[in-house]
């Protein structure tokens, strides 16, 4: 209803400067038109960036992953580039589906799934639903797979039912994203520092009206509770990269996820918060790797 109110982000627009854009192509599966970056050779790592963001999260650690894996790091439904989709598809089932019709019509079967935040809970519900995806290792970077707390859990449902229902909320909140120094408070409260390139970029998406729209369509769409309920039948390799100082997804949600999985693995990344994984890129990369690795032995 809203595709003609709030457009995708013009990739014309933004191609000449966007992170990696001559490994990006734009496909068309599960009703979906997604841009996605493909990189690198090898076995394939399938990496989920979390809500409100976009696969330029992942510029930082392509380049060291693509060395032993072909990535493919997709911009989710309603997010930045790629379309939101049909009925259903901003939920957690949903983009579940979608990103299993993306690989299919790639011809690609991931060995391990990175997710951050939200897209960890997308890693860990294609693991548990798709045979296809039933045996690859799941990294989880400050993962989402319980119920938030506090506020948190009020932004992920009511509120972003209402906000999503009203046309003028995404524009509004995209023009107080536009304002001086909007998008820096916005990531310090994450617990996170980003250099002025992370900082732009975030600026860019969250500045624009469509992909507001598509987050809290997404946000009014989620439903972790089952996830939740489900996580203890998780039998795969699993990995957790937790960062100390995250303000968004608490330390000790962690904790919790690894009482339901007692296969999982845990590294705390001291001095870092929700978006750990841009702050280190080198470092992160290198413990996915090591992880990968020891997933396969």
């Amino acid at each position: 209803m809203y595709e003609r109110f709030y457009p995708g982000m013009d990739w014309a627009a933004h191609a000449a400067h966007w992170p990696h854009a001559q490994h990006s192509r734009f496909v068309q599966a599960g009703g979906i038109h997604w841009h996605v970056q493909v990189m690198g050779q090898g076995p394939v790592l399938l990496l989920l960036h979390g809500t409100g963001s976009g696969s330029f999260s992942w510029r930082g650690l392509m380049p060291h992953l693509a060395r032993h894996f072909t990535v493919v790091a997709p911009d989710l439904p309603g997010h930045a580039f790629s379309s939101r989709g049909p009925d259903g598809a901003l939920s957690l089932p949903g983009m579940s589906e979608g990103l299993r019709a993306l690989m299919l019509q790639l011809d690609l079967t991931p060995q391990a799934i990175v997710g951050h935040s939200a897209g960890a809970a997308i890693a860990a519900h294609m693991a548990l639903q798709h045979s296809r995806m039933a045996h690859c290792t799941v990294v989880g970077l400050n993962p989402a797979w319980l119920p938030l707390p506090g506020v948190a859990s009020w932004l992920f449902g009511p509120a972003a039912r209402l906000a999503a229902i009203n046309p003028l909320s995404a524009w509004a909140t995209a023009r107080m994203a536009a304002r001086p120094g909007a998008v820096a408070q916005w990531v310090a409260r994450t617990g996170s520092r980003l250099d002025a390139t992370g900082l732009d970029l975030y600026a860019q998406v969250l500045g624009d009206a469509g992909h507001v729209h598509g987050v809290l369509s997404m946000m009014a769409a989620w439903r972790i509770k089952p996830l939740a309920e489900r996580l203890p039948q998780l039998k795969n390799p699993v990995f957790m990269a937790i960062g100390a100082q995250d303000q968004t997804v608490p330390p000790a949600l962690a904790e919790e996820a690894r009482r339901l999985l007692p296969q999982a693995q845990t590294w705390l990344q001291a001095g870092l918060g929700h978006l750990a994984h841009e702050e280190d890129p080198a470092g992160t990369a290198a413990q996915i790797l090591a992880w990968c690795g020891t997933a396969a032995h």
